[in-house]
């Protein structure tokens, strides 16, 4: 794929599967064994896995949206720089709803393989979305 259409991907990843929770997209988007490391610092293998972070994301911040600031490609990678919007109406890190608005920021490097997305690697500032959601310290 060109450096384009890897950017395209990740795009379409963010876009149509992540801030529409369109789970049909996984099979689609992603590689049969995806790696990943979410943004809360979770790892998991596989697609299942992975749609069970998405639950837990959804279920925390159903209205969570991920907007692009920027996006560089290189071969078959793609870098973007994020940030997470939503409103914390569910539990998430042992952190009862308080209903408030968060933003973080985040940043994400995913390798391409087949036209798919095979490895995410996201980071992002947990420490600033602990303090908006009123927790003190890291559970």
């Amino acid at each position: 794929m060109s450096q384009q259409a890897n950017k395209n991907l990740v795009a379409r990843y963010y876009d149509e599967m992540w801030n529409n929770w369109n789970f049909a997209l996984v099979d689609k988007l992603l590689a049969k064994e995806i790696s990943f490391r979410g943004s809360l610092g979770t790892e998991t293998h596989g697609r299942t896995a992975f749609c069970n972070y998405m639950r837990r994301v959804q279920s925390a911040f159903p209205d969570f949206r991920n907007e692009i600031e920027d996006m560089i490609a290189e071969r078959n990678r793609v870098f973007t720089r994020l940030t997470y919007t939503g409103t914390h109406r569910g539990e998430i890190f042992g952190v009862a709803p308080t209903e408030r608005k968060v933003s973080y920021a985040g940043a994400a490097l995913y390798r391409i393989e087949n036209g798919q997305v095979a490895h995410g690697w996201v980071l992002g500032d947990l420490t600033g979305l602990l303090a908006q959601l009123g927790a003190r310290v890291l559970p």
